[in-house]
């Protein structure tokens, strides 16, 4: 007689990182990740030297800034360095958070929906998309083809800079992380990307030598 096979049970899937409740960016947030140095995960510093490559790559690209609108601004971190650097440029910093607006005076919106008067030579999208669940971090991309006339620079955090690239002891955790190819797919819809985070308008002329256009590795 043949032995009766009892079936197996099927393991579930690892998490890549513990759950998380998700955060309301009141001030103890801010004051965790952007203020306190001991445990912020980024200074003053590195974002002057983000503002000063974005700058300087569209400058490269020939593409003119005078209206730039920072989604999700924070803190306003980029604020100081753009003013520096494109003085004529004016800066619109975009906000969700309540405790934000109030103290620094932003335009309180969400990248989802928001519906400006004109469109933005530049959309700065820094850290922003990872705290939507897939359907609203898809309707916030969307959006930025409608925000953005020229130039758009997007960082995220993936799944792949969770394992690989991260300081986890700096890093909230209560996000949603995608593949970077999932973020890519949709942006691609409307845009072509240059290279460090910066994407053009696929309408807009970016004149680029082809050793210094992105190709296949």
């Amino acid at each position: 007689m043949g032995q009766t096979s009892v079936p197996r049970k099927r393991k579930k899937p690892s998490k890549l990182h513990a759950a998380a409740p998700p955060n309301n960016f009141t001030a103890a947030y801010f004051r965790k990740f952007y203020l306190t140095a001991a445990t912020r995960v980024v200074t003053p510093a590195e974002m002057h030297s983000r503002a000063a490559l974005i700058s300087s790559i569209l400058k490269q690209c020939q593409i003119p800034v005078r209206r730039i609108l920072d989604a999700g601004c924070g803190i306003g971190l980029l604020r100081k360095p753009f003013k520096q650097i494109m003085p004529r440029a004016s800066y619109i910093g975009l906000e969700a958070s309540p405790y934000l607006c109030d103290r620094f005076h932003w335009v309180r919106g969400s990248l989802v929906d928001f519906v400006p008067r004109s469109a933005f030579d530049l959309v700065v999208c820094y850290d922003v998309l990872q705290y939507l669940p897939d359907a609203q971090a898809a309707r916030a991309i969307a959006n930025l083809s409608r925000l953005c006339r020229a130039a758009l620079y997007v960082s995220a955090l993936t799944t792949e800079d969770w394992r690989e690239n991260c300081d986890r002891s700096r890093t909230d955790r209560a996000v949603h992380l995608r593949t970077g190819t999932w973020y890519r797919r949709r942006l691609s819809k409307s845009f072509r990307y240059v290279g460090f985070g910066i994407w053009v308008r696929k309408n807009v002329t970016a004149v680029l030598w082809e050793m210094e256009r992105p190709g296949p590795s």
